[in-house]
């Protein structure tokens, strides 16, 4: 497909991404060539004949061409963390929230969150922040260091896809419960907390997420009623 020919949208918008731009855009062109082709009026082939215009092959071979060009689903992977750089941040509404003090057993709470998977015991674990295509490859080709707890942004679910079930544990800055993170949590029984707040987290600090707690009820975006799991830091990184 040329780069330098891109027929105009059908409803007179460009599309806002690139990956629906160039798959449509090679959807058009082929479209426009087979008709040519046929010698044919639109409206005699576009119901009677239209695989005949366009094939499931087509779409495939249009996607393998997007594949080995080595195109990276990077966009939608980080769109969040490109749009909201402060999420990593310790949000100060948030941190107020949490203990001054140590709990008796020596823990200090570092935030709150909306739990997925009510499991039998809390997950303890080193904390990694994940939010670029490059190191989930490395964690692709090193494996993931057993006990990692992923921090993960709102668009982490497409980022970290290819290796959720390799995570003890996942503590992700947006979503809810029942977003695409949620689903593949619970498809791959990985404790996962949602709507997340946290105070500073650095990569190594370990980290307990209580995934004990009950997630949250069918309404409680619309109450406000969440943030019920918490999250304790253990040990800093060092």
């Amino acid at each position: 497909m040329s780069d330098s020919v891109v027929a105009p949208p059908k409803w007179g918008s460009t599309e806002m991404l690139p990956l629906p731009g160039r798959f449509n855009t090679a959807v058009r062109l082929l479209a426009a060539q087979r008709l040519a082709a046929a010698g044919e009026q639109w409206k005699n082939v576009v119901f009677e004949r239209q695989f005949d215009l366009f094939s499931l092959d087509d779409a495939r071979a249009i996607e393998q061409e997007a594949l080995d060009s080595g195109y990276r689903f990077e966009y939608s992977a980080t769109v969040s963390l490109e749009s909201e750089p402060d999420k990593y941040k310790s949000a100060e509404r948030a941190a107020r929230a949490f203990a001054e003090g140590l709990d008796s057993d020596g823990r200090r709470q570092v935030g709150v969150g909306d739990n997925v998977i009510k499991k039998s015991q809390t997950i303890t674990g080193p904390v990694a922040l994940v939010s670029t295509v490059d190191q989930v490859m490395e964690f692709l080709a090193d494996g993931i260091p057993p006990g990692t707890i992923a921090v993960i942004d709102d668009s982490g679910g497409t980022l970290t896809a290819p290796i959720i079930e390799g995570f003890a544990g996942v503590i992700c800055l947006g979503g809810t419960v029942r977003s695409h993170l949620g689903i593949l949590a619970r498809e791959y029984d990985v404790p996962t907390l949602m709507n997340c707040k946290i105070d500073d987290l650095k990569n190594g600090d370990v980290v307990e997420i209580e995934v004990t707690a009950a997630p949250p009820a069918a309404d409680a975006y619309e109450t406000g009623d969440t943030g019920h799991a918490r999250i304790w830091l253990i040990e800093n990184e060092g």
